[in-house]
């Protein structure tokens, strides 16, 4: 991939949402170029079309991906969960959302589910029937990609499952993402705050079971390795990354295979890490980057900044600085401070 001047030289590349080998050809782009995709959480149709909007000024890739709890919100907290109904709803509802308006913005967009943990499997499920579905009748899934996260279960459990539903996916082209480590720290409601510090580093044998059992179905797996990574904002300083982990991890393939950085790895956790531990990582073959808690605040801010603004206007529907009988319409649509 290093041969193409632009991720546009990549053949099938286009405007919207891709997947199969275009998708994972944009992948290998990254890490040739020794850059990673940001991959978004998305909630809502507003903070979808914002993620467009910004990768669209750049000119950009980017990744539309929706959580367990995100997906449920998106279609509205009346819808029952149970039986991730709702969550299989949401997240079907947001990729559909996501493939019609992309286009429009004139980028590369992959479409991800985050993070799921083994008693979010129904949810899994039910993703993996629309892109059956999908499948049947255009040729391609629904998602371009989905994450199992089974990284609080045992190694050989975790690789295992991850296999199981590798197998189905790989018949439609799709991409799998994995965790073996635990990522720390809080993210949709799943609290890893008080694992023990070692469970936040994996290691060379972690990276190989995952190689060893993944690659025979498909080459279209990235790995969430651990390299102690903590969900969350923190001062920079206070999390202790070791990327230099994850290059260990390539080199000790790499003398198996005879293939250099065989590995494609996603970062978690990244929100305030420092530059150079973003930059060696991605030099390392980290080609997705995740990003979440730094836009919720980001969306939270815009929201505070204009009601500091116009509080004077935000306070009654009539009534402002301009006047008792002055109407306030104009300031608290939705469509001026969403």
């Amino acid at each position: 991939m290093s041969e193409y001047a632009s991720f546009w030289d990549i053949p099938g590349m286009k405007a919207g949402v891709i997947t199969g080998d275009v998708a994972w050809n944009l992948l290998k782009f990254a890490k040739a170029k020794e850059f990673a995709i940001p991959a978004f959480n998305c909630t809502g149709s507003s903070t979808i079309n914002s993620v467009l909007e910004a990768g669209a000024k750049l000119g950009r890739p980017v990744i539309v991906q929706f959580s367990e709890g995100g997906s449920a919100f998106f279609c509205g907290k009346a819808i029952a969960n149970g039986k991730k109904e709702a969550a299989i709803l949401g997240a079907c509802c947001g990729a559909h959302y996501t493939r019609n308006v992309a286009p429009a913005y004139g980028i590369p967009v992959l479409v991800h589910s985050d993070h799921c943990a083994k008693k979010l499997l129904p949810w899994f499920d039910g993703m993996l029937e629309a892109d059956e579905e999908h499948f049947k009748m255009y040729g391609e899934p629904l998602f371009s990609s989905h994450m199992l996260d089974l990284s609080e279960e045992p190694h050989d459990e975790n690789v295992s499952i991850c296999a199981k539903y590798f197998k189905r996916m790989a018949p439609m082209n799709q991409i799998l993402e994995m965790e073996i480590g635990i990522t720390g720290g809080v993210e949709d409601g799943v609290d890893n705050s008080g694992v023990a510090a070692d469970k936040l580093y994996s290691t060379a044998q972690d990276t190989q079971l995952v190689w060893d059992t993944l690659s025979p179905i498909s080459e279209k797996f990235t790995i969430a390795a651990a390299f102690g990574n903590v969900h969350g904002v923190y001062k920079p300083g206070n999390v202790k990354l070791q990327p230099e982990l994850l290059d260990s991890f390539q080199k000790h393939m790499e003398t198996i295979l005879g293939v250099p950085k065989p590995f494609f790895f996603v970062f978690h956790g990244g929100s305030g890490s420092e530059k150079k531990d973003i930059d060696n990582a991605v030099k390392f073959g980290v080609v997705k980057m995740n990003v979440d808690t730094d836009t919720q605040w980001a969306y939270w801010e815009g929201l505070l900044k204009f009601y500091k603004a116009k509080s004077g206007y935000l306070q009654g529907q009539i009534g402002n600085p301009e006047g008792e009988d002055k109407p306030n319409k104009s300031y608290y649509d939705p469509r001026k401070w969403v």
